[in-house]
């Protein structure tokens, strides 16, 4: 027997999750500085760029907000549930700055550029409001209120990508990190606020990204993940290092440099889109050993008539012959991916085809949603939001027992095997269990022992499973 309300709320922290509290010493400084992110790795890895920029000004960061100076949250806007969370949290916020009226609190990110002014209206305890693309004038705005005035700064950017700003790597274990190869979004999805709160896309520099890659490397970490709203359009071209030749980069080229810097450097990516996808990337990760097989590849419907009202530009039939490419180049990847329930003038036929799109992809895992709509977007400005709310929840909860069933069946294959995994820490249940991944994003959980340290490569030998994890030993 499944829980559903369970299953319901696992599905909701499957992309939400708690609010991650970056907390590292980052050296002897005057002032303490509190963050947390929600929604995706964007948000966790810009929160990494904003602890940077507010080091040089004197601020470490700290795991515990009623000693901080300044509070900021590194907000989403993809739906209407992350919005409230994130307003229910100032509210806690909110009695910490009654108590202590010098306390700055700021919204930074996606709900910040979406709401701009209006939020310093409607949360009177906000002082600064700060976009994407803004975080470099957070010295500046900080200064402004400390003034005694309000700040907000949510310009969005053509050429911003931090590319010059190290990291500072926070609450991370010291074995896995993100970089951002580019930021902002082309692709006009009409229910997706992202192209509005993150601006235009725009690819990074190689050189920073390889330096910044190179540097990981050198400091013991043993994976990257790639970042990008779009990584497969990734393209770049300006002059070589020295400046003598003008160069191209395109994500399959990105990727291939980044592998090489170290065959026992783990690179991960996300996220893909079904329409740029092509075979030369899928070429890549099956040629070298240290690019994991994992794919994200939303399809967000398995309807083309859906398909076209998303304005998601490819039809099922692209998707088919993507996940085909995949499943023939890279026998055995993973491919994971976001789907949506009942989106605008979704009828049971069309909800019914993207059950039949999950069986046939088989997907290892789901990050799945009923639509949220999102003012500002085009499905927001012509198109009803008609489904019921009832018929969204039932379509979502067939949804997600479908992606149960198809999960375990994934993870059921491994049972038997003895499979290579990078041990990342101790198991969140237990300290007498260790947890990493596989190549295929798989989480695996078993007995530590004193001769394994986070950060090794293991072999592991599966014993069993459940619907979202791998159980084993360490093999003989």
């Amino acid at each position: 027997m499944i829980d559903l309300q369970l299953l319901d709320k696992k599905h909701d922290e499957s992309r939400q999750g708690e609010a991650l509290v970056l907390d590292a010493p980052t050296g002897n400084a005057s002032r303490k500085l509190y963050i947390e992110s929600y929604g995706c790795q964007m948000n966790f890895a810009d929160s990494e760029i904003v602890a940077s920029i507010l080091l040089d000004q004197g601020f470490e960061t700290t795991g515990d907000y009623k000693e901080a100076d300044a509070i900021f949250i590194n907000t989403c806007s993809i739906r209407e549930n992350a919005e409230q969370r994130v307003r229910n949290r100032l509210s806690q916020f909110g009695v910490e700055k009654r108590r202590n009226p010098k306390l700055i609190v700021g919204v930074l990110g996606c709900m910040a550029e979406r709401l701009k002014s209006k939020f310093l209206e409607e949360e009177k305890l906000v002082d600064v409001v700060v976009g994407p693309d803004a975080y470099r004038d957070l010295p500046q705005l900080i200064s402004q209120v400390e003034d005694g005035q309000k700040a907000i700064n949510v310009l969005l950017s053509r050429e911003e990508t931090y590319a010059d700003i190290a990291p500072v790597r926070l609450n991370g274990n010291g074995i896995t990190a993100f970089i951002s190869i580019m930021r902002g979004c082309d692709n006009m999805c009409s229910f997706c606020v992202v192209p509005f709160t993150r601006g235009r896309e725009r690819s990074r520099d190689p050189f920073s990204i390889l330096a910044e890659a190179q540097d990981l490397h050198d400091k013991g970490y043993k994976e990257v993940t790639l970042l990008g709203q779009n990584v497969d359009s990734y393209k770049w071209k300006g002059g070589d290092e020295s400046e003598t030749a003008a160069v191209a980069v395109n994500f399959a080229q990105l990727l291939e440099k980044v592998a090489l810097i170290s065959p026992e450097l783990r690179v991960r990516f996300s996220t893909s889109h079904p329409k740029d996808i092509t075979d030369e990337v899928l070429y890549t990760i099956a040629k070298y050993d240290n690019i994991c097989n994992n794919i994200h590849l939303p399809v967000q419907s398995g309807s083309t008539r859906m398909l076209e009202l998303m304005n998601r530009t490819y039809t099922k039939e692209w998707y088919m012959n993507r996940v085909d490419a995949i499943r023939r180049i890279i026998p055995g990847c993973a491919i994971s991916t976001d789907i949506i329930a009942g989106f605008c003038t979704e009828t049971e036929e069309d909800h019914q085809e993207t059950l039949a799109m999950m069986d046939y992809v088989d997907y290892d895992f789901a990050f799945t949603f009923s639509y949220s709509e999102r003012p500002g977007t085009l499905a927001a400005r012509k198109l009803p939001d008609d489904i019921p709310e009832e018929v969204k929840k039932r379509r979502l909860t067939e949804i997600l027992l479908r992606q149960q069933e198809s999960s375990y069946k994934r993870l059921q294959e491994n049972v038997g095997k003895t499979i290579r995994i990078l041990v990342e820490g101790k198991s969140k249940k237990s300290d007498a269990d260790y947890c990493g991944r596989n190549d295929q994003n798989a989480m695996i959980v078993f007995p530590a022992t004193a001769e394994i340290q986070p950060g090794q490569y293991v072999n592991v030998y599966i014993e069993r499973c459940t619907s979202a994890t791998l159980l084993g030993k360490i093999a003989d």
